[in-house]
């Protein structure tokens, strides 16, 4: 018998110095997901309340990571953390095939019609995490990049990172009027509302910065649909072979 697939767990990262605000985000946003998804059983836990994701964890879950790139705290955090439960965990929301596309319809409605007698276009500063520890965070930043480029053929899309180079204070300097910086986040922790205001005063940046990519209206439609496909996945009967 097939395993129920009508519990899913949202897991984030959180903010280790200050947990409870961006517990109750991802709550938020849990909520808005079991809105979408009527019998579901929506959890949301982030990593950095302590045993607050075993609590909420049941056998048979599906596991959203809400992180942006599949790394150590999916591959092995996570699992760590889960020993002994079985559920089945998808791939990070950074890595949804559906993000590029959304992202580019929300971004042709935040840019401001340039005129056309102009020679640079405005530009899309994607600022990201990256890492010291290994290239995954780095790698999924420029996967999307690439993806989104041909998305925006009236922006040139730059990316810039806060723990390695190139630097979002080097990335964003002398970008053109009209550009934007959209927060390659999943959540609003402090880099999104310390580091990378720091490094956009350095660089004397004059565009506006958006909200992070996973608080913007939608998001929550799109993890519903993931789950459903996962739903869909775990319940298929096997393939002749």
């Amino acid at each position: 018998m097939p395993r129920s697939a009508k519990t899913a767990v949202l897991t984030a990262h959180g903010q280790p110095s200050a947990p409870e605000g961006q517990e109750k985000a991802l709550a938020r946003l849990a909520q808005q997901v079991s809105d979408l998804l009527p019998g579901w059983e929506i959890r949301s836990a982030t990593l950095s309340s302590p045993g607050r994701l075993e609590q909420v964890m049941q056998d048979g879950a599906l596991v959203y990571p809400f992180f942006m790139a599949s790394g150590w705290f999916t591959s092995q955090v996570l699992p760590k953390r889960l020993q002994g439960f079985r559920y089945d965990q998808l791939p990070a929301f950074g890595l949804d095939p559906a993000l590029p596309l959304f992202t580019a319809d929300l971004l042709k409605q935040a840019f401001q019609p340039q005129p056309s007698s102009r020679v640079d276009k405005p530009a899309l500063l994607l600022a990201a995490h990256g890492s010291a520890r290994g290239p995954n965070a780095a790698e999924a930043t420029e996967r999307f990049a690439q993806v989104l480029r041909p998305l925006l053929p009236d922006q040139d899309v730059v990316t810039g990172y806060i723990e390695q180079a190139p630097r979002i204070a080097d990335a964003a300097q002398k970008l053109p009027t009209g550009s934007l910086c959209l927060p390659f986040f999943a959540q609003s922790g402090n880099h999104v509302t310390s580091d990378l205001p720091s490094a956009l005063r350095e660089a004397d940046f004059t565009g506006e910065t958006l909200p992070t990519l996973g608080s913007q209206r939608g998001i929550a439609r799109l993890i519903s649909q993931a789950l459903l496909q996962a739903a869909l996945a775990r319940n298929a009967p096997p393939s002749p072979g």
